[in-house]
C-alpha cells in the first residue's frame, strides 16, 4: 500500500480509495494491471491524493460507513470526487463509493426505505444502460452481489443505468463517472471474507465461477474507457 502524493508514479495510474481492509478492488485491480496500469491503493488511514492531474482514473470502493453520518474523511472524499468529475477524470464508485459519487454530483444519500439489500442477486439494465459502453456485451440482466443499506436518487443530469427489484437506483453515469450500488469486483478472496457476514449460500463459489467472465467484461469495459479518455 502506498500513501502520500502520487508524484513519481508512471502513467497510466489508477488510484483506488478503500474504506475497509476486506473491501479491496478485487477484479478491478486485475483488469487495470492487465491493461498496463499502475494501481495505487489508498487505505482508510492514508491521506487522500491531491494530484488529480497525475491520475488516469479514480475508483472509490465500498465500506461500512454512511455518507450522512458526518464523517470528515467521507466529506473530503466527496470533495475529491466532485473535483474529479468536474475535471473529467474517469471515476468508478462501488457501493459506498457510488453513494459518495452521488453526493458529489448533487444527490442526497439516505437510509433505504426497504432495508438492507444483501447477497447474490441481479440488476436489470435500463435502455440507457443497454447502450452504455461499460455494459457492452452484457445481457439485460447482470448477476451481482448486493451489500448496502443506504440508497440515493440518480444525480441531476445523470443517466440512470440499472435497477433491482428492491432499489431502483443501482447504477448511473454522469460525464466520465459511473456509480454502481452493487458489487462486480468480487473475487475468491473477497467472497471468502464476506461469505459468513452476508450469510451466502453454499453455492456462492459456483456463482462466483459462473459469473466471473461477465463481471470481468464490465470491469474491462470501464478500464478501457478510462484509458481511452486519458490525455
Amino acid at each position: 500500500m502506498i500513501s502520500g502524493d502520487a508524484r513519481g508514479a508512471s502513467p497510466p495510474l489508477l488510484v483506488v480509495v478503500e474504506h475497509a481492509e476486506d473491501e479491496g478492488p478485487g477484479l478491478i485491480a486485475d483488469a487495470a494491471i492487465d491493461q498496463g496500469m499502475n494501481v495505487w491503493r489508498v487505505g482508510r488511514a492514508d491521506p487522500l491524493p491531491t494530484a488529480l492531474d497525475r491520475m488516469t482514473a479514480l475508483v472509490v470502493m465500498g465500506g461500512p460507513q454512511s455518507v450522512h453520518a458526518g464523517d470528515a474523511r467521507l466529506r473530503a472524499e466527496v470533495s475529491l470526487l466532485h473535483e474529479a468529475v468536474t475535471r473529467g477524470v474517469p471515476v468508478l464508485g462501488i457501493c459506498l463509493g457510488a453513494q459518495l459519487l452521488a453526493a458529489a454530483c448533487g444527490s442526497a444519500v439516505r437510509p433505504g426505505e426497504h432495508g438492507h439489500e444483501l447477497g447474490l442477486g441481479h440488476v436489470t439494465l435500463t435502455a440507457p444502460g443497454r447502450d452504455d459502453p461499460v455494459f457492452a456485451g452484457c445481457a439485460d440482466t447482470l448477476p451481482v452481489l448486493h451489500w448496502h443499506g443506504d440508497t440515493f436518487d440518480p444525480p441531476p443530469g445523470s443517466c440512470h443505468l440499472a435497477s433491482s427489484p428492491l432499489y431502483a437506483s443501482q447504477a448511473f453515469r454522469l460525464g466520465r463517472a459511473h456509480g454502481f450500488q452493487f458489487h462486480v469486483e468480487v473475487d475468491a478472496v473477497l467472497l471468502s471474507a464476506w461469505s459468513a457476514r452476508l450469510g451466502l449460500p453454499r453455492g456462492a463459489s459456483d456463482w462466483l465461477r459462473e459469473t466471473e467472465a461477465l463481471r470481468r467484461r464490465v470491469i474491462a469495459n470501464w478500464v478501457n474507457a478510462a484509458l481511452d479518455a486519458a490525455p
